[in-house]
């Protein structure tokens, strides 16, 4: 088995497995077994029901929506178990038939037509991630790492666990990160391993500033990642990559993530970048590029997502809404496995989660387990077969299906012109759950670029803010310092 000395992850959003992949039709290899084998994906005939209506998968998708599915703990727990579907604090997941998709779709979303949340790309809509599925391994049983939103579920990436927390947070609860200056796991995140690592943000926003550790000094900008790589000496044993995610206190347009308002194009052309970048550099035979996405974004799933293990670091948290055991995976998201010694047309239908990332590093570079959740995942190196690199990998990947509209082809003068007006202006910041947690990254800048006696004015501001239009005046405040300062850091 060859060596991997560098270890990447790219981590998008809110998608489901089936949305992405369930049409693809991949046929290869079972990683396990190595015999003939299929992708786990759709029939055809997968429904479900609203008002008497049989709503089934369509490989129709759109490259925007409009409105995007819910995603926060009770929107899930309807989609995998039903409508009507309760959950006891502290006590068992109730039985999955994942059949709620399209009634949550149509009251939480506010949607009369949930035939949003069944359709599904086809292949030719998405011919870059069909491309890396296709010479590498893809994985058709890994699932986000609880049945809930983005925040706890980047949070596990990082650290094995969400510190208790399974919503999307509150300015309430981020002002109290602040006491120990950001968020704290009990035993700390993969950033305070004996590790080298890097992480580079495709824009203003990196939600890993969250963690406590972890300064505006820490984070790259992703327009200098390919010229990086492309040195012998590159440092780095982990390599976060964040997306750009847009214009987050309007329509989230603009960015790379592949937020359902946004472009999935633009998202597409963000892979493909980021892995030519390292596919065409000095250390790609040495290299691991972990492809995936936080959570499901609401969007169906036919998957039966198993039982979990308990990270066991937060038993009393208080950022434990629901009463949560955390002995759940949430439903499948798709991932894809990149390196040269994987061999081509690998299909992987083991369960996986996104500690799977840490149990890899943990075997590979020798760290301890963070949480008992990374202790029992699975490691991804057994894809890692291959005695030395192969040669046939692409050297690049399709276009997108069309031209990405977004901050892949913006300018540096477009990307520093301020963001759309707020949509909805007066309404509420938590009418989208994911806006608070977008102004506390942007305090957490402002915290960071700004003198020490500043900082109890900085967190006041942040706790006064109410509106969507009051978080979009402050991230645009903050966005040109964010920018002069990253300037002047590489001048």
């Amino acid at each position: 088995m060859g060596t991997i000395g560098h270890v990447f992850v790219l981590m998008l959003e809110n998608r489901s497995f089936d949305h992405m992949l369930g049409f693809s039709g991949i046929a290869g290899k079972d990683a396990a077994t190595g015999q003939a084998t299929q992708l786990r994906g759709l029939q055809g005939n997968e429904s479900n029901v609203w008002q008497g209506k049989n709503f089934a998968v369509s490989p129709s998708a759109t490259f925007t929506m409009t409105v995007g599915p819910g995603h926060e703990f009770p929107d899930v727990l309807e989609q995998l178990a039903g409508v009507g579907a309760t959950y006891p604090s502290r006590g068992q997941y109730p039985p999955i038939n994942d059949s709620g998709y399209a009634a949550n779709y149509a009251s939480a979303a506010a949607q009369a037509n949930p035939q949003e949340a069944m359709n599904c790309f086809s292949p030719a809509q998405l011919p870059v991630l069909t491309a890396l599925a296709k010479s590498f391994a893809v994985c058709d049983g890994w699932c986000c790492s609880l049945p809930g939103p983005t925040w706890p579920n980047r949070f596990f990436l990082l650290g094995g666990s969400s510190g208790g927390l399974d919503h999307s947070p509150t300015t309430a609860e981020m002002a109290e990160w602040e006491a120990v200056f950001g968020f704290r796991f009990e035993n700390g995140s993969i950033f305070d391993e004996k590790l080298r690592w890097k992480i580079y943000a495709g824009g203003d926003l990196c939600m890993a500033h969250a963690l406590k550790g972890i300064h505006f000094t820490n984070i790259t900008p992703y327009s200098e990642f390919a010229g990086d790589v492309g040195d012998p000496n590159y440092p780095a044993q982990f390599t976060l990559i964040e997306p750009n995610y847009g214009h987050v206190a309007s329509d989230y347009k603009g960015g790379t993530s592949q937020h359902p308002l946004d472009d999935v194009t633009s998202g597409e052309a963000f892979i493909k970048a980021t892995y030519e970048a390292i596919r065409n550099s000095p250390i790609w035979n040495s290299s691991l590029l972990i492809l995936t996405w936080d959570e499901h974004g609401g969007f169906y799933d036919h998957g039966m997502p198993a039982a979990a293990t308990d990270p066991g670091d937060a038993p009393n948290s208080k950022l434990n809404q629901s009463g949560f055991t955390f002995e759940q995976y949430g439903p499948r998201v798709p991932a894809v496995i990149v390196s040269p010694l994987i061999p081509a047309g690998l299909i992987d239908h083991r369960t996986y989660d996104h500690t799977s990332v840490l149990a890899t590093m943990e075997s590979l570079f020798g760290l301890a387990a963070l949480t008992k959740r990374d202790a029992s995942a699975s490691t991804l190196l057994s894809l890692t077969s291959l005695s030395s690199a192969r040669g046939d990998a692409p050297t690049s990947l399709p276009e997108p299906a069309k031209a990405p509209a977004a901050a892949m082809a913006m300018d540096a003068a477009q990307m520093a012109l301020p963001g759309p007006p707020a949509t909805r202006p007066l309404e509420s910041m938590y009418s989208d759950p994911n806006m608070p947690g977008f102004a506390y990254l942007a305090m957490r800048n402002d915290l960071d670029l700004s003198p020490p006696q500043q900082r109890a004015s900085i967190i006041a501001r942040f706790q006064g803010l109410r509106t969507r239009d009051d978080v979009r005046q402050y991230i645009e405040e903050v966005r040109p310092r964010i920018r002069a300062a990253r300037t002047s850091k590489r001048s």
